[in-house]
């Protein structure tokens, strides 16, 4: 019932949404919200503005509207917004360009497109997006047409809109015939785009083109009218119903347009720089619409490598959409994918997608030529990680000297299509990053389209994934055993700090049990602080960070925890872990463990399930491997 009753509600707003009046109406609309008259990129631009904007740290503007199916794009996104979208809103010429996004296959061009002609459809929907058209015309097009071009300068000074365009030849005749010319009582309806009813988005898909006609793009004679009419030239004889007609008011979508016959093309030449395009036995037909288009990077070498294509290529703006490059972007992109199939029931163990995603952005990384840079820590670098001497600040250097990195590698669908393989097969419920592995390891081996120099590559790159693992496996399981030790892990936290306030003050400690006065251990403070990397050198401006922390808790009558400085809790867990680490390689892997040994195991294996997100099989799996990997 709860159902029913929100169908009702929708249906309901639908017919809310509706309007219809006369051109004098609609004139009443235009004076309390000119906006409704803006043209197709002006109305894109505000969709996409409309659903927010953040500013990250480093300068780069994060367009909402893109995230939930975009991911690792954010710059390509800002640059196609800024240097697209905005000027083209302003009416700039850049809007009498065809926008062809360029890049490997999988890499979210259709999905982009996919999400603006969505996302036109709802926004049509909404009072910022909303706009009206001439009822009856096929074309649905802009009311504003039937004033004459005489009284448009007039027009447009005391109502403030833009008017751009000339009424079709079916609307031209119907103002004559039905109206008598009175364009006050021509009637106006709202449109709502839609690509299911072929209004105001279209998507052109080249096929063959010895039966492909020319009809698809710009409509067609109805033949069967003919005799009512008398002639070809008869807007009435005429289906103005082709792609480029239905697109006008939104968006018009060329799927892989080099791969269309050039008759096709040459259609485009007068649409993008004029605004018009030439239809049967008619003068030149207006559309506002905005013109995408995608193809590979292949494709666009050899076009542009032909000089007979040089008219279109001046009239196309190439945007290039690379892989995604940040590992924790690409998790995402394959928990997108695996939502949207029926395998959600199969439980991924941690860190198995984040494998895959190192195996995929490794293999579309560059090599640099800086030195002590490999491509490990250049994909740990641009996931937002300080890798040893490299800083955030050298990503645009790295970026500078690979100017295609991104444009080649593993495709998202390879990687999924191996999951999906490994999920099948699975008789456990549960994949964890070995499965994964292996399920990559073995589509290589079936794959008949890569060299041995590039299956070699891969697999090194597997490697690499594998490498990493290991030590995600291993610190896992020092944390769950660090929380089985908790006590005493807090009593080396405060015998810590008791010595490093004894340090920085120049004082002696007192032995708890002797009571004799000691000098600070320094021996247990370098066995700390070595576990996070702090140098001899470093270590009395840590030491004295601390102290400072330590009294600023103090007097905010707070107390400093084993978990109030990130740095100290994770050297502390680290040494401890170094000091637990032949009874976790015993716990681990012994076969016939005792009963302290089991209650050990449980207590870790119940921490990884409860906290860590997994499940009693992979848990298990995961001790497992780690104590194969003490034990090596």
């Amino acid at each position: 019932m709860n159902f029913l009753r929100r169908l009702e509600e929708y249906l309901s707003l639908e017919r809310q949404l509706a309007w219809e009046g006369t051109f004098r109406d609609y004139i009443d609309i235009l004076k309390e919200r000119p906006y409704v008259s803006q043209l197709a990129h002006s109305r894109i631009y505000n969709m996409i503005k409309s659903a927010g904007l953040e500013e990250e740290d480093h300068g780069i503007k994060k367009y909402k509207f893109f995230h939930t199916e975009l991911f690792g794009l954010d710059k390509i996104l800002e640059k196609l917004v800024e240097e697209y979208f905005h000027p083209a809103a302003r009416r700039l010429d850049v809007r009498k360009r065809i926008l062809l996004l360029m890049g490997p296959v999988s890499g979210g061009k259709s999905t982009l497109v996919a999400m603006l002609k969505r996302g036109l459809e709802k926004f049509s929907r909404t009072d910022a997006g909303a706009l009206y058209g001439i009822k009856g015309c096929p074309m649905h097009e802009e009311p504003l047409h039937l004033i004459p071009k005489e009284l448009r300068e007039e027009f447009q000074k005391e109502y403030n809109v833009y008017i751009e365009g000339e009424l079709c030849p079916s609307c031209r005749l119907m103002v004559e015939s039905e109206y008598g010319g009175n364009i006050e009582k021509v009637r106006v309806e709202r449109v709502f785009l839609s690509e299911d009813n072929r209004c105001g988005i279209g998507t052109f898909t080249p096929s063959d083109p010895k039966s492909q006609d020319i009809a698809d793009l710009t409509g067609s004679v109805d033949f069967s009218t003919i005799t009512d009419y008398g002639s070809e030239s008869d807007p009435r004889a005429y289906r103005f119903d082709g792609e480029l007609n239905i697109a006008n008011r939104g968006i018009m979508e060329f799927q892989e347009i080099l791969k269309c016959d050039e008759k096709f093309l040459w259609n485009l030449l007068s649409l993008s720089q004029e605004g018009n395009f030439k239809a049967g036995r008619f003068a030149l037909i207006y559309a506002d619409e905005m013109i995408i288009a995608h193809t590979n990077e292949n494709e666009y070498k050899s076009f542009i490598s032909n000089k007979k294509n040089e008219a279109l290529q001046s009239r196309i703006i190439v945007m290039k959409i690379p892989y995604n490059l940040k590992v924790s972007h690409e998790v995402k992109i394959y928990e997108k994918l695996i939502k949207q199939s029926d395998l959600r029931s199969i439980h991924m163990a941690p860190h198995a997608l984040r494998i895959a995603s190192i195996f995929s952005v490794l293999s579309r990384l560059k090599e640099s030529k800086k030195q002590g840079m490999d491509l490990v820590k250049k994909m740990k670098l641009y996931d937002g990680e300080d890798v040893e001497e490299f800083k955030q600040k050298d990503i645009n250097e790295l970026q500078a000297e690979a100017v295609d990195e991104g444009m080649s590698g593993v495709d998202p669908r390879y990687v999924i299509n191996r999951l999906s393989s490994a999920l099948i097969r699975t008789s456990t419920k549960c994949i964890n990053p070995l499965d994964v592995l292996r399920a990559l390891k073995e589509g290589l081996d079936q794959h008949p389209s890569i060299t041995k120099e590039e299956r070699d590559r891969l697999l090194n790159f597997i490697s690499e994934a594998r490498k990493e693992y290991d030590e995600m496996a291993k610190k896992e399981v020092q944390k769950a055993f660090v929380y089985s030790y908790e006590e005493s892990a807090k009593v080396l936290f405060t015998n810590y700090l008791d010595n490093v306030e004894a340090y920085c003050n120049g004082i002696k400690i007192k032995d708890p049990i002797t009571d004799e006065e000691l000098d600070p251990d320094e021996k247990l403070l370098r066995s700390i602080e070595e576990q996070i990397g702090v140098s001899e050198n470093a270590k009395k401006a840590f030491r004295e960070e601390i102290l400072i922390r330590l009294s600023s808790y103090a007097r905010k009558n707070r107390r400093f925890e084993y978990n109030s400085h990130e740095r100290l809790r994770e050297a502390i867990e680290k040494k401890l872990f170094a000091d637990l680490k032949d009874i976790v390689k015993i716990t681990t892997s012994t076969k016939t463990p005792d009963a302290e040994q089991l209650k050990r195991i449980n207590e870790v294996s119940n921490r990884l399930v409860e906290d860590n997100g997994y499940c009693p099989v992979c848990a298990n799996e995961l001790l497992k491997y780690v104590g194969s990997l003490l034990n090596r």
